[in-house]
């Protein structure tokens, strides 16, 4: 049984702007599942929606088999220290006038673990992340990816089966950022984590998602293990992603046609009828004028196009 299921998730915000329609995903413990797509596609929200930071509008979420859309926020605490989230901004996510031992310890104490437990855990997280001797400074203190290993060591002390991160590398340095992904990597075995990572990157997926998840205009269009994503992209829009990303050899980047994609997503307020990437795609034709069903184009491999 999946650790996680989504199933047809949606949310509607005021003025009838719909971020996210009908997604339908599952996550095994231990596996990293990515979603990824242009900014306002809607990654942010199902993120969001899978934490219960804000209510769908319709659709379930099962953690563990339990139906976290059906319960209220009394009866969902017991259940809040199985998913914890590390958000991008990790500056914005710590209160600046609370210490870095108090920011890590903050859920333990909201656990109700004693001072002297919640200070011995503290210590042992700081150090596992390599910050340790650093309990007693302020978040204004460390770098970017310092900051960053803060948050991850607090999402960890809770020993969570799910972390959702939201864009967590996307304001590093290259080098930064290649340090906390390995440091996810790391936790990741220790613990038997399971990751649901979002992310604009499709390179950054290829390295680090087992599947992944294409969203455009707050719908799925394509989903695959990440080697059969990469190697045959079935959708127009994933292929136009894949197209863009840099290649290490100059001569396979030369030869490779580049699929550049024209004008702005339209807005989720009044998505296109039918195919909602049927305005910007160079195969569109009429039969585009139909909504096309996510259907399973190559074993274990979906896609949302009539040509696919």
């Amino acid at each position: 049984m999946p650790l996680l299921e989504v199933e047809n998730l949606a949310k509607t915000f005021a003025g009838g702007v719909r971020a996210v329609d009908g997604v339908s995903f599952s996550l095994d413990a231990g596996e990293t599942f990515g979603i990824v797509g242009e900014s306002g596609c809607g990654k942010t929200t199902v993120a969001k929606l899978v934490m219960r930071l804000i209510e769908p509008s319709a659709g379930r979420i099962r953690l563990d088999a339990v139906d976290l859309t059906a319960l209220g926020q009394r009866a969902l605490r017991p259940h809040r220290h199985k998913l914890q989230m590390v958000f991008q901004d990790a500056y914005a996510a710590l209160n600046p006038r609370q210490t870095v031992g108090a920011a890590i310890a903050l859920p333990l104490r909201v656990a109700g673990r004693s001072h002297a437990e919640s200070r011995a855990e503290t210590t042992r997280l700081a150090a596992r992340v390599g910050l340790e001797g650093t309990l007693d400074r302020f978040p204004h203190e460390f770098s970017g990816g310092q900051r960053q290993r803060i948050v991850i060591a607090r999402a960890l002390a809770l020993k969570p089966k799910l972390l959702v991160c939201d864009e967590p590398v996307s304001s590093l340095d290259v080098s930064v950022r290649a340090h906390v992904i390995n440091l996810l990597g790391e936790m990741q075995r220790e613990l038997g984590l399971a990751l649901l990572f979002i992310s604009h990157d499709l390179s950054l997926m290829r390295r680090i998602a087992g599947r992944v998840a294409v969203l455009y205009l707050g719908r799925i269009v394509e989903i695959a293990d990440r080697a059969s994503l990469w190697a045959v992209p079935r959708h127009p829009y994933t292929q136009a992603l894949v197209s863009a990303v840099p290649l290490p050899d100059p001569v396979r980047t030369r030869a490779r046609r580049r699929i550049v994609l024209h004008g702005d997503p339209p807005s989720p307020a009044n998505p296109p009828s039918g195919c909602r990437f049927r305005t910007r795609c160079h195969m569109a034709q009429e039969i585009c004028r139909t909504d096309p069903a996510l259907r399973e184009v190559a074993p274990g491999h979906r896609a949302a196009c009539h040509f696919a």
